[in-house]
C-alpha cells in the first residue's frame, strides 16, 4: 500500500527550499575528500574495535552522532560496553572524555560547574563542570532529578554554560551519550517526551552472541582493558571538524527529502494510513526534529558508506533509532506488547520509497 498525503500536508510533493537541507550552493563531494574521510572513518574503527567485540550497530551511531553533532540516548542492561564504547572513540579521536554517574542527589552545578570562593584573595573562581569535555557519558540519566536533566539538556542544546552570570562555550566537537537501564525503575524521574525529542537517535543494546561474549573475556585476561592498555592510532580534532563540514555537502534529493517528510507526517496521521488496529496505539506522531534528524543522520551514513549522495535505504536502514523515542504510543500498546518498531514498520509499509 502506498500514499500520497493530501495537499494540507504542505512541504510534502514540494521542493525543498535552496541551502543546506538539498546541497544547493555547495559544490559536490570530491574523490579526494571521499578518500580522506574512508581513512579517518577506518582509523576510528580500528581503534573502536580494538576494545569493543561486535556492537557494530553502536559504532555506526556513535560515528553518526560525531559527524553530525548530534546526542545519543542509549537504552540497554548493565555490563554491555557503554562506557568502553564511548571512551574508545573518544581515545580514537584523541578527544576528552567523563563519564557522569547520575543519582538523585546530582546537582546541575556537579555536572556544568560552579563558582568556587578564594578567600586568599576575597573572590570567586569559576570551576567547570566535568561537561566541558568532547564526549560526556551520563550514565542513567533518568535517576537524576528533572533540574538536573535540564540543566545537561540545555547544555546539549546551546553547547555552553552560565556560571555566575557568564557563558562558557562547549569543546567542538561535543557529544553526550545518554543512557538508560530498563530493567529498573525504582528512584527514576522520567525524561519528559520534549527532552527525549533533543536526541538525535536512540539505540538500543542486546546481549553479545556466545562467540563475542567469550572473545569480551578472552580481551580482559589478556589485559586489554587495563588502564594503560595498548591504543591505537587516532586521528585528530581538526579530522573530526572536516568530516563535520563534508557531511553538510552530501547531496540530498528532493524525492528523497519528501521520502522523509511523508513517513514522518504518517506519524500524526496513522489513523488514514494504518490498520485501524494499529493507528489505535498512536497517541502522538513525531515532530520536525524527526525530518531534521532523518536528514542528518542519512547524510552521515551516505558518508559512512563513501557516498556524496543519499540514497532511500540511508532513510530507511536508521528508521528505529530515529522515530522510536519520538513515537509516543498509549497505555494500549505497552499493555498489548505493541513495540514502537512495529508501528515504524507498518509506517515504512504504508509509504513508496522513491
Amino acid at each position: 500500500m502506498t500514499i500520497t498525503p493530501p495537499p494540507a500536508a504542505g512541504p510534502i510533493g514540494a521542493p525543498p527550499a535552496p541551502g543546506p537541507a538539498s546541497g544547493a550552493g555547495t559544490g559536490p563531494i570530491t574523490p579526494d575528500e571521499l578518500q580522506r574521510a574512508r581513512r579517518i572513518f577506518d582509523t576510528i574503527v580500528a581503534g573502536y574495535s580494538q576494545k569493543v567485540v561486535g556492537q557494530d550497530s553502536l559504532r555506526t551511531t556513535l560515528l553518526v552522532a560525531l559527524i553530525t553533532g548530534g546526542h545519543v540516548l542509549l537504552e540497554s542492561v548493565p555490563g554491555l560496553a557503554k562506557t568502553t564504547a564511548a571512551e574508545s572513540i573518544a581515545e580514537s579521536v584523541s578527544a576528552s572524555f567523563r563519564r557522569i554517574q547520575c543519582t538523585p542527589d546530582l546537582l546541575p552545578a556537579d555536572i556544568i560547574g560552579t563558582q568556587i570562593y578564594d578567600p586568599s584573595t576575597a573572590t570567586f573562581g569559576t570551576q567547570l563542570g566535568p561537561v566541558h569535555a568532547n564526549f560526556v557519558l551520563l550514565d542513567e540519566i533518568n535517576r537524576s532529578s528533572a533540574k538536573t536533566q535540564s540543566a545537561m539538556l540545555e547544555a546539549m542544546q546551546e553547547r555552553q554554560t552560565t556560571i555566575g552570570g557568564e557563558n562558557h562555550p562547549l569543546p567542538s566537537p561535543f557529544l553526550v551519550l545518554a543512557t538508560q537501564n530498563p530493567i529498573e525503575q525504582e528512584g527514576t524521574y522520567h525524561l519528559p517526551e520534549a527532552q527525549l525529542d533533543r536526541f538525535l537517535v536512540k539505540e538500543v543494546l542486546g546481549y553479545p552472541s556466545p562467540a563475542e561474549e567469550a572473545e569480551i573475556v578472552r580481551r580482559v585476561n589478556a589485559g586489554v582493558y587495563e588502564p594503560g592498555g595498548t591504543h591505537g592510532q587516532a586521528v585528530t580534532l581538526d579530522d573530526v571538524r572536516f568530516l563535520q563540514k563534508l557531511v553538510h555537502r552530501v547531496y540530498l534529493d528532493p524525492a528523497v527529502l519528501n521520502y522523509i517528510v511523508q513517513a514522518v507526517y504518517v506519524t500524526r496521521h496513522a489513523e488514514q494510513y494504518l490498520p485501524p488496529a494499529l493507528a489505535g496505539y498512536v497517541e502522538y506522531g513525531a515532530s520536525p526534529r524527526a525530518s531534521i534528524a532523518f536528514a542528518s543522520v542519512a547524510r552521515a551514513l551516505a558518508l559512512l558508506s563513501g557516498r556524496g549522495h543519499v540514497i532511500p535505504e540511508d532513510v530507511k536502514s536508521y528508521r528505529y533509532q530515529v522515530l522510536r523515542h519520538r513515537l509516543i504510543l498509549g497505555f494500549e500498546a505497552d499493555a498489548d506488547g505493541v513495540t514502537p518498531e512495529t508501528i515504524i514498520d507498518a509506517i515504512f509499509g504504508a509509504i513508496q520509497a522513491p
